[in-house]
């Protein structure tokens, strides 16, 4: 994704990459603030800052880092403090989190502009001012007993979170110095460690969330009790758009434990002492629904309107040259139509989240990936000004996009408008996945010529999909293009010097779509990097042979590639029935090169035997999360290659739970092995990018090993099957 693009596009956000440091004693504390630059400065006075401190060192020498992401599994809550660590010269073990409050001005992502833990970009964005941070911190605390001691601050050493003075041996703890240190003027310009200095950018760190996830003291949204509360789990219309017509509850009423029966405009909840009681008063509930418009829709429908979409212009994403001309003097062409459907998340941790709302106050418990947000629109739910609504945020288990959105936060306060006291609202598995929102169904027309040499010389690409940004940012929507929708279908690393690419947003009735991993680029990678695999086999050359001749212009492009292409063995013979497969991409700040090995049974099944990973990600922070990242991200994506799918009839989502809504399972996970270029380069995103690059790879392997060309997700097995 264009970060750029998108920061641009928000109102008043001022995006320097520049940091406003401040510092303010607060019971002896040194407190320093470091706000992201969004919005008008706040740095008139240091008394400004103090409330939204990032670092607060303590007269015990604990350093608090105020968490301005959140932690869903990705290794945030490790990386990130590295960062701090590193500069501040203490230990990962000194370091303790807290969860930042809602504040888009002081906590915004700088690269996206608001408070959001998303689009792969946690460390990106806070690769410059944490680290910032840490060394201003270290700089003041130096110079505060430089001046007790009355030397000079050059004389100085910090280590393990002290100063220390080498030629008198004297030394003093962060802690003694934090009172005198805050004290000082904030100075304007500090160095950051050059990367041979490092001490811990760069090794592998133990996480520190890990202990309490394992010892079962780690807090997600799902686990807070608040006193006096109350559960309750929702059925919710089944067909979106549809409304509650009636509801016989008596039934309900009888279950031991239900408390009472809230009905809303469409959708009905029981509250009950727990979550067995609330789970058997929905069961016996008798409901009448009125389906309303989209009583009659099917996946089928959607289809179609997105097909007759691409044969129609849109707003043009990319023109390079003149790929109608080219086109029309081409040697040969290339034409293919690919499609992927709708995709649900289906989060570990269901969604959930726990309200309590007094006459002029909200309190509200949850995990979320834009806590921001979620204040707002539960402030709005609730009738409250924003500052009325306080939001505690929490570990979460599995977000995957679904989190960024705050539509269960606002269900969660129209139930409780009617329940006195704090209720949990807890969804389903089943409603978690039949009333989700839903990675996009995208619909590509492309098409590309070639010389007499099998080449490219015309590169034309034009499809059809929901914007996703559109609805959660519109700012960020422009001219009817968003840098969400686009990424991996533009600025790609191959030389293709006639290219031209359009897009034209069509928002499908009945069904809401949504942030899903990786977005944009798990539909357009899929897409591109089949393509050229398309035009590699129509010029009857090796797939990365002809990838590796189009990249004289990107040289970790190349480097990637080379890299998983020796590493997985390319060109050794396979048993029959299996086959490798290539895919490359930029996406997220990272190159990525992804081989997979895929064994393709008689009756059609497809097993994903090994894949073989090589990344550029810039400067890697912690080779575990690297590593870690991708092979969850492998995984994820294979899941959509096989399974993977959301399907409407009648309106109403068809899959309800893991049994028609599959998962890769652990005994058919492949054998993964990741190869990490090292580079000197800021970081790049982790957390997408293996998702998008493992789907092309799959299909590439399958058409390896069976000759036939996959253009549809998931993998239809009956095609496979042997004559």
């Amino acid at each position: 994704m264009n970060l750029d693009h998108i920061a641009s596009s928000i109102p008043d956000a001022t995006l320097s990459r520049r940091s406003f440091l401040a510092t303010a004693a607060a019971g002896g504390a040194f407190m320093l603030s470091l706000s992201l630059p969004l919005g008008k400065s706040e740095a008139a006075s240091p008394e400004g800052f103090a409330p939204n401190a990032f670092i607060r060192i303590g007269r015990d020498g604990q350093v608090a880092l105020t968490m301005p992401y959140v932690e869903m599994g990705q290794g945030t809550y490790t990386s990130v403090p590295m960062l701090i660590a590193e500069e501040l010269d203490v230990s990962l073990k000194q370091v303790r989190l807290e969860h930042a409050p809602p504040n888009e001005k002081i906590y915004a992502n700088p690269l996206l502009g608001v408070q959001a833990t998303g689009n792969s970009n946690a460390m990106r964005g806070a690769w410059k001012p944490m680290r910032e941070a840490g060394a201003t911190a270290r700089s003041m605390l130096v110079a505060a007993a430089a001046k007790r001691w009355a030397v000079d601050p050059e004389s100085c050493r910090t280590q393990d979170g002290e100063v220390v003075h080498p030629q008198t041996n004297r030394r003093l703890t962060y802690g003694e110095l934090a009172a005198e240190a805050a004290k000082l003027p904030v100075p304007k310009a500090v160095a950051l460690k050059p990367a041979a200095d490092f001490k811990l950018i760069g090794t592998p760190a133990k996480r520190l969330d890990g202990p309490g996830k394992v010892n079962g003291t780690a807090v997600y949204g799902i686990d807070v009790r608040p006193p006096g509360l109350k559960v309750a789990t929702l059925v919710q219309s089944p067909v979106f758009g549809g409304r509650v017509k009636s509801v016989d509850d008596a039934e309900a009423k009888a279950v031991k434990g239900v408390r009472q029966i809230v009905r809303l405009d469409d959708a009905v909840a029981v509250v009950a002492d727990h979550m067995g009681a609330a789970k058997k008063g929905l069961a016996a509930l008798k409901i009448e629904w009125d389906d309303g418009p989209n009583a009659g829709l099917a996946t089928a429908d959607i289809a179609r309107e997105l097909e007759q979409a691409t044969l129609r212009s849109g707003p043009v994403a990319q023109n390079l040259g003149d790929a109608d001309k080219a086109m029309a003097g081409a040697a040969t062409k290339v034409e293919a139509i690919y499609q992927v459907p709708f995709l649900a998340h289906a989060t570990m941790e269901p969604m959930n989240c726990t309200v309590h709302l007094r006459k002029d106050e909200c309190e509200i418990w949850i995990g979320n990936q834009a806590i921001a947000r979620v204040q707002a629109m539960a402030a709005k739910a609730a009738g409250l000004p924003a500052e009325k609504v306080i939001v505690h945020n929490h570990l979460i288990g599995g977000g995957f996009g679904r989190r960024l959105d705050a539509d269960g936060a606002v269900r969660a306060v129209e139930i409780a408008k009617h329940v006195d006291g704090p209720v949990k609202v807890v969804w389903t598995r089943e409603e978690d996945i039949q009333q989700a929102m839903y990675r996009p169904y995208w619909f590509d027309r492309i098409s590309a010529g070639l010389d007499d040499k099998g080449m490219p010389v015309a590169w034309k690409n034009r499809f059809a999909g929901s914007s996703v940004i559109a609805r959660w940012l519109p700012p960020a929507f422009k001219d009817g293009l968003d840098p969400d929708t686009t990424e991996g279908a533009i600025d790609l690393v191959y030389n293709l010097p006639n290219f031209h690419v359009e897009y034209v947003r069509v928002e499908p009735p009945g069904i809401p779509t949504a942030f899903w991993r990786s977005v944009g680029p798990s539909h357009n990678v899929f897409v591109t990097e089949s393509f050229i695999d398309e035009l590699a086999a129509a010029a009857k050359q090796d797939a990365v042979a002809y990838r590796r001749a189009l990249l004289d212009k990107s040289p970790r492009a190349k480097a990637v590639l080379d890299l998983a292409a020796e590493k997985a063995g390319w060109g050794q013979a396979l048993p029959k029935g299996s086959g490798r497969g290539i895919s490359l991409q930029f996406s997220f700040g990272s190159y990525m090169a992804h081989v997979a090995e895929v064994e393709v049974s008689k009756d059609g099944a497809v097993r994903v035997r090994r894949v073989i990973c090589a990344v550029d990600c810039g400067t890697v922070v912690n080779p575990n999360t690297v590593q870690a990242q991708i092979q969850s991200g492998i995984v994820f994506g294979t899941t959509a290659a096989l399974y993977g799918e959301i399907t409407l009839k009648n309106g109403r989502v068809e899959q309800g739970n893991f049994d028609t809504y599959q998962i890769l399972r652990i005994n058919e996970a492949p054998a993964i092995e990741v190869h990490v270029v090292k580079s000197t380069e800021p970081p790049g995103g982790m957390g997408e990018t293996g998702t998008s690059a493992i789907v092309p790879a799959i299909a590439n392997a399958i058409f390896a090993a069976t000759g036939k060309r996959l253009r549809k997700m998931p993998i239809d097995t009956s095609v496979l099957k042997s004559a």
